[in-house]
């Protein structure tokens, strides 16, 4: 009995049909369109762009992406099948977020492939931004080569920097831009025009691959680019102050230090001092117009002896009520000059016979300056009364 029961149950199992599922799906077969593959998100600003290798499955008329936990979709046809192609989807119009993405292909009929994930999808937009700044100009911002060439320096960028652009004003008055690389920490320019201003602005992306360039908020100025104007000789005037040491003769004159003269110059073209004193002693002169960033000075010496290894310059825009009735080589001159208003620029010492042009530094910063007193401490000779030059000329900054 046992026996014809178990035969009656093979008997029914095995007249079922394979097709009997129809019944639960409507007499249709479930299908699935085949997935893609390779997918990859490439950020930009405001959107982003999915990519992927299609499916090889022929049926595949169109891809379906969903986001937002399905909220938001978009639908994208094709009739590529080449697994050796890339399909792209760009999605506009994305608020600044990390998305996940959900790919389907999907045939004529409606039927759709097991979804494919895209996560950590990253769109970027103004929180971003306002992290970029442009790059930095070098310790040293700038030189200027002998044919006036400026090289401008600037330090690595610490982020994916794409280019910094620079707009400067070039010798024919005209807008020029050039481009820094990040891997180039200078530029030359060649025709820069002096005393007008560089902007620049750095461009970055993300990450490789990125869809747009994001660029600094605004332009910067780069420092401003000074250059050594050597001072207008034909202003320069005589102007004797209280305490200034005499000349030797009339043709020996403090004028002498600005005609122009090239090297030590012999006697009597030289400027000459009497002997009616003893160092320290003081010279003054005006030169003629107010410089706002006097910076160097170059002092040549008399061809054979007297001359200076060891002076003071001071320098002051306006001499009303500004000069000292004190003698040059009184202790207290130096307290009394500064309080008047005088500003010592630089205090020179030679090492050498001082003959020969010798240029110094004046002091960073320095104050309008118009008027110039040179105070004489120290002769390379030793000798203690007279006091010789040939020449002397500032530079400006401008």
């Amino acid at each position: 009995m046992r026996y014809l029961l178990v035969c009656m149950l093979l008997l029914v199992a095995c007249n079922k049909k394979p097709t009997d599922y129809r019944e639960f799906l409507n007499g249709t077969e479930l299908m699935y369109p085949g997935k893609v593959s390779n997918t990859q998100a490439l950020p930009g600003d405001g959107r982003l762009q999915l990519t992927w290798q299609p499916s090889p499955d022929q049926s595949i008329v169109q891809y379906k992406v969903y986001w937002n936990n399905g909220a938001d979709s978009v639908i994208f046809n094709t009739d590529n099948h080449n697994t050796s192609d890339t399909i792209r989807c760009t999605i506009p119009g994305l608020s600044e977020y990390v998305y996940t993405f959900l790919v389907y292909s999907c045939d004529a009929q409606g039927n759709r492939s097991v979804a494919t994930e895209i996560n950590n999808a990253r769109v970027y937009g103004a929180v971003y931004k306002a992290t970029l700044h442009n790059r930095l100009p070098g310790t040293v911002p700038y030189t200027i080569n002998d044919d006036n060439a400026v090289v401008l320096r600037f330090v690595t960028p610490d982020t994916i920097n794409i280019a910094t652009t620079l707009k400067y004003t070039n010798q024919s008055d005209a807008i020029t831009t050039r481009s820094l690389l990040p891997a180039d920490d200078s530029v030359k320019l060649t025709d820069y025009k002096f005393g007008t201003p560089i902007v620049y602005q750095s461009s970055y992306i993300p990450l490789r691959g990125a869809l747009d360039t994001f660029y600094a908020a605004r332009y910067d100025t780069f420092p401003s680019i000074l250059r050594l104007v050597q001072c207008d000789k034909s202003l320069f005037q005589e102007h004797d102050l209280w305490g200034d040491m005499g000349i030797y003769q009339s043709d020996t004159r403090v004028s002498k230090l600005w005609d122009g003269s090239v090297g030590p110059q012999d006697y009597p073209n030289i400027f000459h001092s009497d002997g009616n004193g003893s160092l320290p002693r003081v010279l003054s002169f005006d030169m003629g117009k107010v410089y706002n960033n006097l910076s160097v000075i170059e002092e040549t010496g008399r061809g054979c002896c007297n001359n200076p290894d060891q002076f003071e310059v001071w320098g002051i825009d306006d001499l009303t009520n500004a000069v000292p009735e004190i003698n040059s080589n009184d202790a207290g001159w130096k307290a009394a000059m500064q309080s008047k208003g005088w500003t010592l620029l630089k205090e020179v010492v030679r090492s050498d016979n001082g003959n020969a042009a010798f240029k110094a530094n004046l002091m960073d910063n320095p104050p309008p300056v118009r008027y110039i007193r040179i105070r004489v401490l120290h002769n390379a000779n030793g000798n203690n009364n007279y006091v010789n030059m040939s020449e002397i000329t500032f530079w400006n900054k401008e």
